[in-house]
């Protein structure tokens, strides 16, 4: 399956990304992706992402197709092939 990631704020300048693809086997779950994208981007550890490489910073949400925030309970399930995820950061300057 195939699935977009889009990097919005804090994760945008962390991995000097906008957006990626990623080919992925049926049924990858948010945890298994969010893991992918830390061993990608090892940056990421510490600033959009615990330590252990799959738990989001508390500023850091998941949302998918723009329509529907991933709440933690939600991380082992899965996308669905041509689904969009959304790495964004919810801290906001006054």
């Amino acid at each position: 399956m195939q699935v977009g990631v889009e990097f919005t704020g804090i994760p945008r300048v962390v991995t000097g990304e906008k957006q990626v693809s990623l080919e992925l086997k049926d049924g990858t779950t948010f945890r298994e992706i969010v893991r992918l994208l830390g061993i990608r981007y090892p940056k990421m550890i510490g600033e959009v992402l615990q330590p252990d490489g799959e738990t989001l910073q508390p500023s850091t949400k998941l949302n998918l197709n723009g329509r529907r925030m991933i709440q933690p309970a939600q991380m082992d399930e899965a996308p669905s092939h041509g689904d969009r995820i959304i790495l964004m950061s919810i801290l906001a300057g006054g």
